[in-house]
């Protein structure tokens, strides 16, 4: 059985939800960004404890399937951007492929849900990778274009100002005040 929670968007959620099941007396099969998989249903009364323990950690509990599949796509692009690194994966095919149904079908309930189109949202989750690189500070703009994706320095340049309202040079001088956390994006 899975469930899914939302805002688990780092390796760390991972480990903070891994322990509130612990806390809780209960053994995941299988713990990943926004999914848990669990052996069996949990009881009602196990399953209202275990939402208020995410609750009080910045998580919650998704009960209906929109908001799941909702949950399910952030989590496949975040795991591609900022995990794998894999800037260049087909959205359409890799979201349609993982969630079995047709893109176009799950691209409307995103962006009726979100306010935005999954490609914004890849594009917003990508500007904060780039983000988070040049506070690093150890790759030029070009290698993270390259790193990234982009077809271009200047296409990348022009994204990121578009995003951000600076340009990379910019963001690069002011630091990272600037930068937000995934669940945020």
């Amino acid at each position: 059985m899975k469930i899914y929670i939302k805002n688990m968007v780092c390796p760390r959620c991972i480990t903070a939800v891994e322990q509130t099941f612990g806390a809780l007396q209960i053994t995941p099969l299988n713990v990943r960004l926004g999914e848990v998989v669990l052996a069996k249903p949990l009881a009602e009364e196990e399953k209202l404890m275990l939402k208020n323990q995410l609750q009080t950690q910045g998580f919650e509990l998704l009960d209906d399937a929109k908001s799941q599949q909702i949950e399910q796509i952030k989590a496949l692009v975040i795991e591609h951007i900022h995990q794998k690194e894999d800037q260049k994966f087909a959205i359409a095919d890799t979201v349609s492929q993982a969630l079995g149904k047709e893109y176009s079908q799950l691209s409307k309930l995103f962006s009726e849900t979100e306010g935005l189109t999954i490609e914004q949202y890849v594009i917003r989750q990508k500007i904060e990778k780039v983000k988070e690189l040049l506070v690093y500070n150890q790759l030029n703009l070009s290698e993270i274009a390259f790193k990234l994706g982009y077809s271009s320095v200047a296409h990348l340049s022009a994204q990121f100002k578009k995003v951000t309202g600076l340009t990379p040079s910019e963001f690069r001088q002011q630091g990272i005040g600037l930068r937000k956390s995934l669940d945020q994006v």
